[in-house]
């Protein structure tokens, strides 16, 4: 066997292994699943019953019924703590706080009263912490602290933005690898890919990771690029580098297949490579070492 094409095969194994290894990262962050049982102050069962469970903090609320039994079940939850919510028309209503896990299976059962409870009396004049109402046991809230309503919700608005935009760029992160293992070994087969013979083994199997090698890049970006900014962060030196080298191996992912086809044609008409298309080699080689160096920039601290 040619010596190149055998790199070439390791190289996708090493990359359909390492597709199985994200994808299995992936199964451990899947959704949570709450689940529970509705009861009324005499423990009988509360069926066909609304069951809201609200994101303490997105705000996002996710609704369920109880079936015949009393039980509700919701499945898909992302990782968090959540108020889990209960009332009937003439009954008053139980609340529960509950903190997922991701991936994990929780219970919480809520119990209906005869009557609303009891609202606790306004303080009439102002009070310091720690003697403050607060909605937690343990800690004073927000309010407490002096945030109006409308800070309250920025607030939450920034912290779901902020969990969105670490959730997009671990992806990015994970494709970026992922996409270091096609890349490496279109890079080892380019010196064969130049051979003589018209439509050899090892030139299509060059053509055919560098084609793989350019989607999985188009998707890794994707996420950067559709990732939220957060106004007010300030970036570190490694993350200012990391998109320095963007602007080097971002336009090389775009030119290196455009001279690399040009080159495939001359070379299956028998043709010397010329013209702009003698620059792949040479634009591959600072792509690829620009992309290198993005990846190092923020997988080791310096």
């Amino acid at each position: 066997m040619n010596p190149n094409v055998a790199k070439a095969f390791w190289g996708i194994a090493l990359l359909l292994s390492l597709i199985s290894t994200v994808s299995g990262l992936q199964a451990q962050d899947g959704g949570a699943t709450l689940s529970g049982k509705v009861t009324d102050s005499s423990g009988n069962p509360v069926v066909n019953t609304k069951v809201v469970i609200q994101n303490s903090v997105t705000g996002e609320s996710t609704e369920a019924q109880t079936d015949a039994s009393g039980v509700y079940s919701v499945s898909g939850l992302a990782a968090g703590d959540y108020e889990v919510s209960v009332s009937v028309e003439g009954a008053g209503g139980d609340v529960s706080k509950v903190t997922l896990a991701a991936g994990s299976q929780q219970t919480v059962n809520l119990a209906l009263t005869s009557s609303p409870p009891p609202t606790p009396p306004a303080p009439t004049q102002p009070q310091e912490l720690p003697n403050a109402l607060s909605s937690s046991k343990t800690e004073p809230s927000l309010e407490d602290l002096g945030f109006s309503k409308t800070e309250q919700q920025t607030n939450a608005q920034e912290q779901a933005l902020l969990d969105k935009r670490t959730h997009m760029l671990k992806i990015h992160q994970r494709m970026g690898l992922i996409t270091t293992i096609p890349l490496i070994a279109t890079v080892i087969l380019g010196p064969g890919a130049g051979g003589k013979s018209e439509g050899t083994t090892t030139r299509d199997l060059h053509v055919a990771l560098g084609a793989l090698t350019g989607d999985l890049y188009g998707i890794t970006a994707w996420y950067a690029i559709r990732a939220p900014r957060i106004k007010g962060t300030e970036k570190r030196g490694p993350i200012r580098f990391h998109e320095a080298m963007a602007w080097i191996h971002g336009p090389g992912m775009i030119l290196t297949p455009i001279l690399g086809a040009m080159a495939f044609e001359q070379k299956n008409n028998g043709e010397k490579v010329h013209g702009l298309a003698a620059a792949h080699g040479p634009v591959a080689i600072v792509t690829a070492g620009a992309f290198g160096a993005a990846l190092l920039s923020v997988s080791v601290k310096f």
